[in-house]
C-alpha cells in the first residue's frame, strides 16, 4: 500500500484473498472485481444463525453464493459460526435488552465475527488479506491503516466497522470503498451476476427481518409496566422496556387520550428501578440533550493525544447511523469512559447505540452510549 492512498487493485496479482461471500451483490462484486485484478480468490461463506421459522435466509443465501463462484470460478468454503455468534455477539445484545438498553448488534458481529473469526479461518485458507462488501475505505499513513469513509456517502458504513481493530483493517481490502450502490448493481448485471437486483439484507445481523417483538420474546420474558409523563402522570401500560427505544413514536398505543393536545408521543426515556417508560408530547426538550457518557471505547490505533491531557479532542462524531457528523468535544472522565459534550443539542440519544468519531472522512473510532444527559433533568423532573 502506498502511503495515505487506499489499497490498489494492480497490488493483489497473486495473492491469496478470501472474501466474505454473502449470497448478496455487494461481496459478489467484491470478489469479481479482485478476480478482475489478478487475485487468487476464494471465497468462504459463513452461516452464523441457525433455525427453522422461515424467516432466515440462510439456505438460499448458500445457494447464491454456490452460484456466484461457478460464474467468477472461483472456489467457495463453507464454515458454520453459529456457536461464535451466539457466545461473542447474541448473548450480549440479549443482556443489553435485558438491562432497558437498546444494542446495535452489527457492531459487535463485525468486531468479533467478521473480523474476529472470519479473519482466523480465512488465514487457515492461506489468505494473505480478507476482504468484504462492506461501503468504506483502508487508507495507509505511516505504515499504519486508517478507516475513511466511502465515496458513497449515502451507503457509508464506517459507523458500524469503527470497533475493528487497526491490525485487523490493515489485512483487508473493501473493493466498493470507492464505488457507488448503482454502480455496483451495473457491474453485476453487466457480467450477469444474478443477484444484481438482489434486495439488500435487513435486520438483526445474521438473523435477519422478523417480528422483532415475537422474536426477543422467545428470549426475554415480557415485563409489562407503567407508561407515565415525567411529572408521574399514567397514560397507559407498556409492553415491556425493551420493545421501546428513545424517540420512537409508532406503536405506544396513548393516542387521542382526554385533555391532551394533538401532538405526537414520543419515548423520552426508561426507568428500569419502577419498570417504567417515560413520554413526552412533541418535540420536548427531555428528547434533547448537550452530552453523554460513554463507556467500551475501542480506538482505530492509539486513543488520540488529546484525550491524555487535560483539554479536549475536538472532532465530530454520529450517535445513530446516517446521521450527519456533529461538532463535539470528548473528554475523559475520572473512571475513564468518555464524556461527549456537542455544539448543537442531540435528539433521542439511546444507550446502547454507539457514538462514532470522525475527523474529516477518517473513522477515528466510537464507544457505547451509557447516558444522555437529558436523563439527569428527566430525573429531576420526576
Amino acid at each position: 500500500m502506498t502511503d495515505e492512498a487506499p489499497p490498489s487493485s494492480d497490488t493483489v496479482r497473486g495473492q491469496r484473498i478470501v472474501v466474505g461471500l454473502s449470497g448478496g451483490v455487494d461481496s459478489a462484486v467484491a470478489a469479481l472485481l479482485l478476480k478482475d485484478a489478478g487475485a487468487d480468490v476464494h471465497a468462504l461463506h459463513m452461516t452464523n444463525w441457525e433455525d427453522d421459522e422461515g424467516y432466515c435466509t440462510a439456505a438460499a443465501d448458500l445457494q447464491d453464493a454456490r452460484r456466484i463462484c461457478e460464474r467468477l470460478d472461483v472456489p467457495l468454503h463453507h464454515v458454520n459460526f453459529a456457536r461464535e455468534y451466539r457466545q461473542r455477539v447474541f448473548e450480549h445484545f440479549l443482556s443489553e435488552y435485558r438491562a432497558g438498553r437498546t444494542p446495535n448488534p452489527d457492531v459487535l458481529c463485525n468486531r468479533e465475527i467478521k473480523f474476529g473469526v472470519f479473519r482466523s479461518y480465512a488465514k487457515r485458507l492461506g489468505a494473505e488479506r480478507l476482504a468484504t462488501g462492506h461501503y468504506a475505505r483502508i487508507r495507509n499513513k505511516g505504515g499504519k491503516a486508517q478507516l475513511w469513509k466511502a465515496a458513497d456517502g449515502n451507503k457509508d458504513q464506517s459507523y458500524f466497522l469503527h470497533a475493528v481493530t487497526e491490525e485487523a483493517l490493515a489485512e483487508t481490502l473493501f473493493p466498493l470503498g470507492e464505488l457507488s450502490k448503482g454502480d455496483v448493481r451495473a457491474i453485476a448485471r453487466d457480467r450477469d451476476l444474478n443477484v444484481y437486483d438482489k434486495k439488500d439484507s435487513t435486520g438483526i445481523c445474521f438473523i435477519g427481518e422478523r417480528p422483532f417483538r415475537e422474536f426477543l420474546a422467545r428470549y426475554l420474558p415480557a415485563s409489562p409496566g407503567p407508561v407515565r409523563t415525567p411529572d408521574g402522570r399514567t397514560l397507559g401500560e407498556h409492553a415491556g422496556l425493551m420493545y421501546y427505544t428513545i424517540g420512537q413514536r409508532q406503536g405506544l398505543g396513548i393516542g387521542g387520550l382526554k385533555d391532551a393536545a394533538d401532538a405526537p408521543w414520543y419515548v423520552a426515556a426508561k426507568d428500569p428501578d419502577e419498570n417504567a417508560l417515560i413520554v413526552v408530547q412533541g418535540e420536548h426538550a427531555l428528547l434533547y440533550c448537550d452530552a453523554l457518557d460513554a463507556s467500551a471505547a475501542s480506538w482505530i490505533g492509539q486513543p488520540p493525544k488529546a484525550l491524555g491531557r487535560a483539554e479536549f479532542l475536538s472532532c465530530r462524531a454520529k450517535v445513530r447511523y446516517r446521521q450527519p457528523d456533529q461538532d463535539c468535544k470528548v473528554g475523559t472522565s475520572t473512571d475513564g469512559k468518555l464524556t461527549v459534550s456537542f455544539d448543537r443539542p442531540q435528539r433521542a440519544v439511546a444507550p446502547g447505540q454507539s457514538v462514532v468519531f470522525y475527523q474529516g472522512e477518517r473513522c477515528l473510532g466510537g464507544a457505547v452510549i451509557d447516558r444522555a444527559r437529558a436523563e439527569a433533568r428527566l430525573k429531576a423532573a420526576i
